[in-house]
């Protein structure tokens, strides 16, 4: 799937150019100043440790026109059969890019998707790469087309003609010719490329503007013990930094070992994760999203039947069922962990799942609509 990328430059430094006369009617995309996905200002704390959990493939290192391509792709409800659905329409920027419905509808209402759409902030820190509720593709790359082919999503399977009949419509509108050859070199539409776009603006979805990320930011030491975790935030309340501290303390040190699934600061799951235990006799291996931005809106788990954090955190502290799937960090003994947390500390552990929320990622104009409606 790798594709020569010399043609367009490293899209930062290539010379400007003039945004053609479609791509300027239908959409906001400025070819002269073009928005930096590849070299994003993080927090000292995403240092190497962190870029060590990034699986983003040496083929398909971000760059800055094709990530911006990958933004238009995003967007697009032309890319549906019936110009009603798009991946943004599962993937809301105001909610984290998830959805607020359990099921999500494609380009008909009288269909839902099998899982509840996953937030996708960073996604690029799940070390072995995976994608979907249930691992089934093994890259962002596979994943990204998927929903096209999907009958309920965007509608090109079957007797809709695949990926031929989709290249035909994009191929026929006034800007995807002209956006491909500025991305790539040339103006052919195929798949691996539209793969490689998409999944390209996904990873650039880097979520470190929490108030986690403020008040950690003033404790943060590489050379602390724990890199200074299991300190209280100055900006926390006494409720969050309790909650914080269930959070990050193992379970054998009086907390109820989240970090050790969930890993901060990207709060992604951990590699080596199993399943958590939803169902009792569960053999399949589940994955979860980031935690960032979990507060915005439930519902919560592959098939959201939970409502709400509160819920989650009780599910958490009394509700695993033993599994031949279940990860071993939440086994106690012979059967499934209890934590028999009090009322307080589970409202505490919400309060903290709370400061996770990132007010920049949710409003960034780079991950934002760039069509003209």
């Amino acid at each position: 799937m790798t594709l020569a990328l010399a043609a367009c430059g490293d899209g930062k430094n290539a010379q400007p150019s003039a945004t053609p006369a479609g791509v300027a009617k239908f959409t906001t995309i400025d070819f002269a100043n073009v928005a930096d996905y590849s070299a994003p200002t993080l927090p000292a704390y995403f240092d190497q440790t962190v870029k060590a959990l990034d699986h983003s493939p040496a083929s398909n290192a971000v760059n800055d026109r094709v990530a911006t391509l990958g933004r238009v792709l995003f967007y697009d409800l032309r890319l549906s059969t019936n110009d009603k659905a798009s991946c943004a329409s599962c993937h809301r920027q105001a909610l984290g890019f998830t959805d607020s419905m359990r099921f999500s509808n494609g380009i008909s209402n009288a269909a839902t998707t099998d899982f509840h759409a996953m937030r996708l902030g960073n996604l690029r820190y799940w070390q072995p790469g995976s994608t979907f509720w249930d691992r089934r593709a093994p890259s962002v790359e596979a994943q990204a087309s998927i929903p096209l082919h999907s009958l309920v999503e965007m509608g090109w399977g079957g007797a809709a003609g695949g990926f031929d009949a989709l290249t035909r419509k994009m191929g026929a509108t006034t800007y995807y010719p002209d956006l491909f050859a500025w991305a790539f070199g040339s103006p052919i539409i195929t798949e691996p490329r539209i793969q490689q776009a998409l999944a390209q603006f996904v990873r650039a979805m880097v979520s470190s503007s929490s108030r986690w990320d403020t008040g950690y930011a003033q404790v943060f030491s590489p050379t602390a013990p724990d890199r200074a975790l299991n300190l209280d935030l100055p900006n926390f309340t006494p409720q969050e930094n309790r909650g914080r501290h269930l959070f990050m303390t193992g379970v054998g040190q009086g907390g109820a070992g989240c970090s050790s699934c969930h890993l901060p600061p990207t709060f992604a799951l951990a590699a080596n994760a199993r399943s958590n235990g939803l169902d009792a006799g569960e053999t399949r291996l589940f994955k979860a999203p980031s935690l960032r931005s979990v507060g915005l809106t439930g519902p919560y788990m592959h098939d959201g039947r939970f409502a709400t954090l509160a819920e989650v955190v009780d599910f958490y502290d009394h509700g695993i069922q033993a599994s031949a799937a279940i990860d071993n960090r939440l086994r106690q003994g012979r059967g499934p962990q209890r934590l028999n947390l009090s009322a307080a500390d589970r409202a505490a552990l919400v309060a903290f799942l709370m400061t996770l929320s990132d007010p920049v990622l949710t409003k960034d104009a780079r991950f934002s609509d760039p069509f003209r409606r």
